[in-house]
């Protein structure tokens, strides 16, 4: 059974979505092949919906799962903190293991296939964030997933050098993300250059294993750059998005959407 909620959320639909046991709150909107929107930390904050309008209004439809957080609750110090425990601790999440697929990436997959049963085109996109960013490129090991992208993928932490190399799935996923990328599959990554959450070791992974298959936006925020974008910043689709023609986030953003455009347009 599915309502419509307000607020931030107004114009998507609220269902629930079963998998291997587990229940979550979906919502969706838009019309078109399908692209999963995967919330950063704290939840699913008025940002993260922001980037999926943007998504529908680009003639796509939107699948947003709930995975931690509050629907809809805007971002504070605290509530950030505490959503970030709450999804360390999760048995769901492989936050600080080497080599190990979360397990709610399955859960995510078997989303990304219904979303496609339902909406229809070539396959379908996936795009996630921070906590979340790297869950992309698990999903990428079915055939359907067309269009991956990976914003500031910060797991698994990176608190040792292995961890900073890390890409966060296993070894055997990897392998068949390898063989995808042969084939002429892609995935993109977005991450600012001195994000300490994004290590650049994390992204020459993936240059590495993918070559020209791995497509990299790597954004300037070192001192002293033009735009004036603080070393801190993270959130490249969302909080530290700047909507003004020209800046680099915001070509990101734009790269994004045509990345999903030309992966996903329907053949002929």
């Amino acid at each position: 059974m599915s309502h419509t909620v307000a607020a931030d959320l107004a114009g998507f639909t609220e269902s629930s979505f079963t998998h291997d046991g587990v229940t979550r709150s979906v919502y969706a909107g838009g019309s078109g092949p399908a692209v999963v929107v995967i919330h950063e930390v704290p939840g699913l904050h008025p940002g993260v919906v922001e980037f999926a309008q943007r998504v529908v209004d680009a003639g796509f439809s939107v699948r947003m799962p709930s995975l931690f957080g509050t629907p809809g609750r805007k971002v504070t110090g605290g509530y950030a903190m505490r959503a970030l425990v709450q999804a360390c601790v999760a048995r769901e999440f492989t936050a600080f293991a080497l080599d190990r697929t979360s397990p709610v990436i399955g859960w995510l997959r078997r989303l990304a296939a219904e979303a496609h049963a339902e909406c229809g085109g070539p396959g379908v996109g996936a795009v996630g964030m921070c906590f979340t960013g790297g869950f992309a490129l698990g999903m990428m090991v079915d055939d359907t997933m067309l269009a991956p992208v990976l914003s500031q993928p910060s797991l698994p932490f990176g608190i040792t050098p292995s961890r900073r190399r890390a890409v966060g799935v296993s070894d055997a996923d990897l392998a068949r993300v390898k063989e995808r990328a042969a084939a002429g599959a892609c995935l993109m990554g977005l991450r600012f250059t001195h994000d300490a959450a994004v290590p650049e070791a994390r992204f020459d992974t993936l240059r590495n294993a993918l070559g020209n298959a791995f497509i990299a936006v790597e954004i300037d925020s070192s001192k002293g750059n033009p735009h004036g974008i603080p070393r801190t910043a993270h959130s490249v689709l969302t909080q530290h998005l700047v909507d003004e023609p020209g800046h680099p986030t915001r070509e990101a953003l734009d790269r994004v959407l045509a990345f999903f455009a030309e992966r996903l347009a329907p053949a002929g």
